[in-house]
């Protein structure tokens, strides 16, 4: 009752015209930044950090709320109709999303997306108020075993239902691996696959890598086929959705909080993980499976409800442990402490208007989203009768803007242009690009806990299956490498017996 009390005064804070429209304004500026390759929510936030040092607390974190939800609403925009992902967690939605735009149907995945994106949202912010506590008591007990566990089944779901072989996945994903090593070792502070370059010591930023594979090698192979003949504007459909996709979309959308959510909240999180999983499971659920891969609606509503639902588990530990899981988390904290505001456990105690002023402005924010973006999914949809050359060209532009703007280096736009050309290249011997991406975002984070674990356990292997939680995830991870062999048998049996 008494974080009701406190969320129904939160509204009367988030209510106020000023912070309606500092709300607006967010999911405004967010959505037209997210739909730019290569800027992201974190890169949209830290730009807008100066531009908020005349406002009070409260409506800045508000607007940056907006900025949140909005650019993953963006980066989902142009991950649909130019398979050029915004961030990271728009990857999933072009798998599915960017087929359903080439045949004609990119404005009824535009509005699969915005209703995923008001579902998850609304539910992982309820979440958020009812679970907080708990998430943040489950947060602290888990250790480096079972973050490890975590990412290798990551890894083998993504490798296991994308591209055309499991080898060819597994292929994709030494390579993000491989680009994920670049960088000083975090452990020891050597310098591993910089060929001497000071500027490669922080490594390959992941906006590089992901606007590299996806926009740079896109744009090749679209240029390279345009010369074989021209390309015709593609179709564009209605922007609401039928009775027919409401019924495949509205479970994918109930499902995807239950996944995003607590991969959010722990120190393991972001959204990366949790389309995945989302994606495999309405995958492995749905009664159209032999759409996957040719424009299956369910692809995009359930990841994109995950997407949204993570966001809101991000704020659990960086409200109430000060702890941010994601790149915009870490961005948002910085901006408390500009405000000399120090989340943490007796965060709610000091700034209750601040904090449940924030979480209602959540609500606020994804009534908002879709009333504004709902209904402008046709003018997204517009993009595709961009003629092609001209189109990509602006790709290449904004991606390369995008990539400069990381790191301020020229090098940055050599790395993004060799990577593209890796895109290019697995493009052509149909390697999935998204293994790759995964790669290199769980990469390190993945050989940083493989170490701790085994630092702990004195560098036995016992040490990473030490915990009821890990054992459990690899029981998964054993499952979906030998299911497929589990059903062959299985079919093989009912023949005989048939």
């Amino acid at each position: 009752m008494d974080s009701l009390n406190s969320l129904v005064d939160g509204f009367g804070t988030a209510l106020t015209p000023l912070n309606l429209l500092w709300a607006a304004v967010g999911v405004l500026l967010g959505t037209a930044i997210g739909v730019l390759p290569g800027i992201g929510p974190a890169m949209a936030v830290a730009l807008l950090l100066p531009v908020t040092y005349g406002l009070e607390p409260t409506g800045a974190f508000i607007m940056f709320a907006g900025i949140y939800y909005g650019a993953m609403f963006g980066g989902s925009t142009t991950s649909i109709l130019l398979n050029t992902p915004g961030e990271s967690a728009a990857v999933v939605a072009a798998i599915e999303g960017n087929p359903m735009a080439k045949s004609g149907r990119g404005a009824q995945a535009l509005a699969a997306a915005a209703g995923g994106h008001f579902a998850g949202g609304m539910i992982g912010t309820v979440l958020l108020v009812a679970l907080a506590p708990a998430v943040a008591a489950l947060a602290v007990d888990i250790g480096a075993p079972d973050y490890f566990a975590i990412m290798v089944l990551a890894f083998i779901a993504v490798t296991s239902v994308l591209g055309s072989s499991r080898i060819r996945g597994l292929a994709s994903l030494l390579v993000g691996l491989s680009i994920g090593l670049v960088g000083l070792d975090r452990m020891t502070g050597r310098p591993r696959l910089t060929f001497g370059s000071l500027q490669l010591a922080d490594g390959i930023d992941v906006v590089i890598v992901a606007v590299g594979l996806f926009a740079i090698g896109e744009a090749l192979w679209v240029a390279a086929h345009l010369r074989r003949g021209t390309a015709d504007a593609l179709p564009v459909g209605r922007p609401w959705l039928a009775r027919s996709d409401l019924r495949r979309t509205w479970k994918p959308w109930l499902r995807g909080p239950l996944i995003g959510f607590p991969f959010g909240a722990i120190p393991a999180g972001g959204a990366e993980i949790p389309t995945f999983l989302s994606y495999v499971t309405e995958k492995r659920l749905s009664r159209h499976r032999d759409e996957f891969g040719r424009g299956a609606i369910e692809g995009v509503a359930g990841p994109e409800s995950a997407a949204s639902a993570s966001a809101a588990g991000t704020l659990v530990s960086m409200l109430t442990l000060g702890l941010p899981t994601t790149a915009v988390a870490a961005v948002m904290l910085a901006a408390f402490q500009q405000y000399g505001i120090q989340p943490g456990p007796l965060l709610f105690e000091r700034e209750p208007q601040l904090v449940w002023g924030l979480i209602a402005s959540l609500f606020v924010g994804m009534v908002l989203l879709l009333a504004l973006n709902l209904p402008l999914a046709p003018l997204w949809a517009r993009l595709l009768r961009i003629p092609r050359p001209y189109l990509y060209a602006g790709i290449l532009f904004f991606a390369s803007v995008g990539a400069y703007a990381v790191g301020g280096e020229a090098l940055d736009l050599v790395v993004l242009l060799v990577i593209g050309l890796i895109g290019f290249g697995m493009r052509r011997y149909g390697l999935p690009v998204l293994p790759a991406v995964i790669g290199v975002i769980l990469g390190p984070a993945a050989e940083q806990q493989l170490r701790r674990a085994l630092q702990i356990s004195d560098g036995s292997l016992t040490g990473l299956v030490d915990t009821p939680f890990s054992v459990t995830v690899y029981c998964v991870v054993a499952l979906l490498l030998t299911w497929p062999l589990i059903s062959r048998a299985l079919a093989r049996r009912r023949n005989l017996t048939s």
